[in-house]
């Protein structure tokens, strides 16, 4: 067992009742992307509080902290902090309830933390209070830096932006993790792809309005989309190999105002996962072709608009680093470690920080599920059935995934930093 990790033995239920009591308090006060104003004030005042050379306002409201101990390796860790444009429904005694804001299109919205982003944050608080009490046990240089803008794939982006050479320390590895569904107390892990590329998209295609009852005056829309979110579903089925995982859903399409008057035009919203870049760049055009194809098919005015929503590049992580990272897993957590036998179909923008840097990266995932309703679930088979990320009922269990997420980011971080 590495000296941090004893420290966190040693550190016992005290720690974990002081983070638990932080953990709350962020899963009462949710906050959307690139809004993290008071998130980002908490986590930078109890960063300067442990001695951390602390930058606020990075990337908008991101937090970078920095801890120089000696010569070594420069390991950075990254969490997120945004919440999600929902309304929580978890029934908790420390739910959010009746938090609203205002999102980037004007609208109010519920927030909640219904991805575990709280979780996140909170592990590193604890993870950064061992490495700052334990520098005797160490030596090399931690970057902390805490993201906003996950669920937007704007954070990480902007960061980087504001991010130049030289302004901070260049890692020589980049460490995440992320709470899921599954056994709570596990982690798992996977070289090379683990999460998916995500792309969104929203396509607007041109008719000419006109009455109800005069269609034959008219071109459309309603048809044409129509048309197009059918065509647009035999691109996985049909021209993607059955061998290659890949999902297009088409979650918004939106046209008219009333029921005897065609539109002018329809949109259509519409979201894609891959996991190779040949695949992505294949079915995004396919989807101009298809898209532009039934426009003109159905006599447009004029060709489809395209507009990108969000991207997320593919999660890969690195296979000597995560080589280190799972056998520090293994000495640590024994067959509660294990290798995961796919990548998610989730996306994240964690990896924008070494693929912009050129620098390895290894994210894993940590199960947030009570063990017994876990073990139940795959007893009955309907592990689907628990509430994931995303779900308003989404609701980690505190203990132990609290403490699970800390040795696991501790026992990675240990993997690069020499022991003093």
């Amino acid at each position: 067992m590495s000296t941090l990790l004893q420290a966190l033995h040693h550190a016992g239920q005290p720690l974990l009742d002081r983070l638990e009591e932080i953990y709350k308090d962020f899963h009462r006060h949710p906050e959307l992307s690139m809004q993290e104003v008071r998130t980002a004030d908490i986590l930078a005042g109890k960063m300067r509080a442990l001695g951390y050379e602390v930058t606020t306002r990075v990337g908008v409201t991101g937090v970078v902290c920095v801890l120089r101990n000696g010569a070594g390796a420069t390991v950075m860790l990254r969490a997120d902090m945004d919440a999600l444009p929902m309304a929580e429904a978890t029934g908790l005694p420390y739910e959010a309830t009746g938090v609203t804001a205002t999102d980037s299109d004007g609208s109010t919205v519920g927030v909640a933390h219904s991805c575990g982003h709280d979780m996140h944050i909170t592990w590193m608080l604890g993870a950064a209070e061992i490495l700052a009490q334990q520098r005797d046990g160490w030596s090399g240089t931690v970057m902390i830096v805490f993201q906003p803008g996950e669920e937007t794939a704007e954070g990480a982006a902007a960061m980087v932006a504001d991010m130049p050479a030289g302004r901070f320390p260049k890692p020589d590895v980049i460490l995440g993790q992320h709470v899921m569904v599954g056994e709570a107390g596990t982690v798992n892990y996977r070289p090379g792809v683990t999460l998916s590329a995500g792309d969104s998209l929203k396509i607007r295609l041109f008719g000419r309005g006109g009455h109800g009852s005069m269609p034959n005056t008219t071109v459309d829309p309603v048809v044409m989309a129509a048309h197009t979110v059918v065509r647009l579903q035999t691109i996985v089925s049909r021209e993607v190999a059955p061998t290659e995982p890949a999902v297009l859903t088409i979650g918004s399409l939106q046209a008219g105002t009333k029921a005897n008057i065609i539109p002018d035009d329809a949109t259509i919203k519409l979201n894609m996962r891959t996991f190779s870049e040949g695949t992505r760049d294949y079915m995004l055009k396919s989807i101009r072709r298809i898209c532009c194809a039934e426009c003109e098919a159905s006599g447009a005015p004029r060709e489809p608009e395209f507009t990108t929503i969000n991207r997320y590049p593919l999660t890969e992580n690195d296979l000597k680093a995560t080589q280190q990272v799972a056998a520090a897993f293994q000495a640590e957590f024994g067959d509660k470690s294990y290798l995961a036998a796919r990548p998610a179909s989730a996306s994240e923008d964690f990896s924008v920080f070494g693929r912009t840097w050129g620098v390895p990266y290894v994210f894993w995932f940590v199960g947030g599920t009570d063990p017994e309703v876990y073990a139940s679930h795959v007893a009955n088979g309907t592990v689907s059935q628990i509430p994931s990320n995303h779900s308003p009922q989404f609701a980690p269990v505190i203990h132990p995934t609290l403490q699970t997420g800390l040795r696991s980011m501790l026992a990675a971080a240990s993997a690069w930093l020499v022991a003093a």
